[in-house]
């Protein structure tokens, strides 16, 4: 993908302490989002009634998802910091698997903006489709279309002349593939179509709950939280976008200032990349109560057990 990959592509080779500062700024950021994730998911497992949930079933395949994206693009990271080489065949899996999850973000998104507007309009019937334990076939199905685009891109494109894919040391991103400009800019209009889509489905599904907020006179309550649920996905969804912005960010910045190439690099992909990714699941689980409840208690349960075996220690002024 190449609003994540692009860091790799462009990156030059800065001086150690350029790097050193970057890496510590990303690693911890990243061990931060990924126990936060973490946590949410041991709740998940450890609590029966979320899994029989198919809100919140969705919500915890939103969350692994994240945590994907988060990893390659934090590898990805790492791998243009370190400047290592190697072969287009090690190096086309990590592409394709980072591309089709980014991908697959906004598809989950519109499926839980569906799945509010289901559990509304059909309260008492719901489509078998939409059943907790069936839910896994809307899950695979995601994943079946954000894999086409990056299998399109891959089969269409293929490695620059004088390439060998299997023994030719190259820089992971997707610039060791010869795309042409027809070939780029039929992707980007084909991640605009695919994102307006699902803008239009969550468009669509706040617009008719809405409007039944208006024609019931009972359990009102739900239904606004449902239509503030769905309004929290179109935010979640502008969050996403905010990745197609960085080519543009960073050709203004390149024009406009006079940081180093390097630097404008990290500081769009940290702002533009890692930033919304780290925002949307903790926004969204740290707004539900039942989950913000378990995860208080799961944080104060962790504590006391640190505490209770010595790892961790008051402070000897904390008696003052």
């Amino acid at each position: 993908m190449q609003n994540v990959t692009g860091l790799s592509g462009n990156s030059t080779s800065p001086t150690n302490l350029h790097v050193i500062i970057k890496v510590c700024v990303v690693v911890p950021f990243f061990s931060i989002f990924l126990f936060c994730i973490v946590l949410m998911l041991y709740i998940f497992a450890s609590n029966r009634h979320f899994m029989d949930s198919t809100r919140y079933i969705l919500f915890a395949f939103m969350l692994v998802n994240d945590t994907l994206v988060m990893l390659s693009s934090v590898l990805l990271f790492l791998l243009a910091m370190g400047q290592l080489r190697f072969p287009i065949v090690f190096c086309a899996p990590l592409l394709f698997f980072s591309t089709a999850s980014f991908l697959n973000t906004p598809l989950i998104l519109a499926t839980m903006s569906l799945e509010r507007y289901v559990a509304i309009m059909y309260p008492l019937q719901c489509p078998p489709a939409w059943r907790s334990d069936r839910v896994w076939i809307i899950l695979l199905c995601l994943w079946l279309i954000s894999c086409v685009l990056p299998t399109v891109d891959f089969s269409i494109a293929g490695a620059r002349p004088g390439l060998d894919v299997l023994s030719t040391p190259v820089y992971c991103n997707l610039g060791v593939l010869n795309s042409s400009s027809s070939q780029n800019m039929f992707k980007v209009s084909l991640n605009g179509l695919f994102f307006g889509a699902v803008a239009v489905i969550i468009l669509y599904t706040y617009i008719r709950i809405l409007l039944e907020t208006k024609k019931m006179r009972r359990d009102r309550s739900s239904v606004n939280k449902a239509m503030h649920t769905v309004l929290l996905h179109g935010f979640q969804l502008l969050l996403c976008l905010m990745s197609f912005t960085n080519p543009i960010t960073e050709r203004l910045l390149l024009l406009n200032t006079y940081w180093p190439p390097s630097d404008i690099y990290f500081f769009t992909f940290f702002c533009f990349i890692l930033i919304p990714r780290f925002l949307s699941p903790l926004i969204y689980g740290w707004r539900d109560k039942s989950l913000r409840d378990h995860m208080r208690k799961a944080t104060f349960c962790c504590s006391h057990r640190l505490r209770t075996h010595g790892l961790l220690r008051p402070s000897r002024f904390g008696n003052d």
